[in-house]
């Protein structure tokens, strides 16, 4: 699709809000508690003409429980990039539609942010209901700072690539949450535990559900507890507390670092670059430091 040039103000999009239902609703389901829906999204998913939706088979089952026939189009990654074009049409020409996903808010880790965006660009009305989101309900059930948090979904499956990934997010200042399947879960904790230090953490898993349970502790513990206990099981959703502020450096590991400086740096140029590395006041570590020069008795 040919992008659209913003007009001087922007582009103002205007959902259909209220009870007015016009171009695409955002539909979030439950995640597991099949009561966890609102009366908005019931009445919205049995006036709309076409529902899309990752899987029909799991879709159907929520809205059978409710008594809502409906008109299911699948829309995933597998087919979005060819089925989206058609949907904007028809969209246009004034069908009304709702998007949902298998569980929960949709958008988040799903392709739905691209018809939203294409929506968006083509003027078609794009409105919200909110809901259930496994986002959400960890952080709520988690303990940890909820005044900034980032969500980055799912960390790359193998070792290496995770740590890299880690080491990334590793200074964010914000409560981090993942999504990470129960298989891989033991693993990653391990490398969390190895990157990001002793944070405490939240597992949380099959929420809303009978067995719904939040495993709190430091990524340490919590790494050595599914070690021996195996992956458990159901879904994941992970959520680890800001970095603290780092300790002070001990004289013991200062002098360590001027030592280290001073075998390829003058004292000035040592003291700087220790000063740098630890926030220390540079002329503390200079005095130090000429007390350290090698031969010095």
């Amino acid at each position: 699709m040919a992008p659209v040039e913003p007009s001087a103000s922007g582009k103002l999009s205007k959902p259909s809000g209220g009870e007015a239902l016009q171009g695409l609703s955002i539909v979030a389901t439950p995640i597991g508690n099949a009561g966890d829906i609102t009366l908005r999204a019931l009445k919205t998913l049995a006036a709309v003409e076409t529902v899309l939706c990752e899987d029909t088979r799991i879709t159907s089952k929520i809205l059978a429980i409710h008594g809502i026939p409906a008109s299911l189009v699948p829309y995933h990654d597998h087919n979005a990039a060819k089925t989206r074009p058609r949907l904007i049409e028809r969209l246009k020409s004034g069908e009304t539609m709702a998007l949902v996903s298998d569980a929960g808010t949709p958008l988040v880790s799903d392709p739905g942010y691209k018809l939203v965006a294409e929506c968006i660009d083509a003027g078609v009305p794009v409105t919200a209901l909110p809901g259930a989101s496994a986002v959400m309900a960890a952080l709520m059930l988690a303990g940890l700072p909820t005044d900034s948090f980032l969500f980055h979904g799912f960390l790359p499956p193998r070792s290496a690539a995770r740590r890299r990934a880690l080491e990334a997010l590793k200074a964010v200042p914000a409560s981090l949450i993942f999504l990470e399947s129960a298989k891989r879960l033991p693993a990653s904790l391990a490398d969390m535990a190895v990157v990001l230090g002793p944070r405490p953490a939240a597992v949380t898993r099959e929420l809303t559900k009978f067995y719904e349970e939040a495993r709190r502790g430091t990524l340490r513990e919590l790494a050595e507890h599914y070690l021996e206990a195996g992956p458990p099981k159901g879904e994941v959703t992970l959520v680890i507390g800001p970095p603290g502020p780092e300790a002070e450096p001990s004289p013991e590991e200062i002098d360590t670092r001027l030592r280290d400086a001073l075998e390829t740096h003058s004292v000035r140029e040592a003291a700087a670059a220790v000063s740098a590395a630890t926030g220390l006041p540079r002329r503390q570590l200079y005095s130090r430091a000429l007390e350290l020069k090698p031969g010095k008795s």
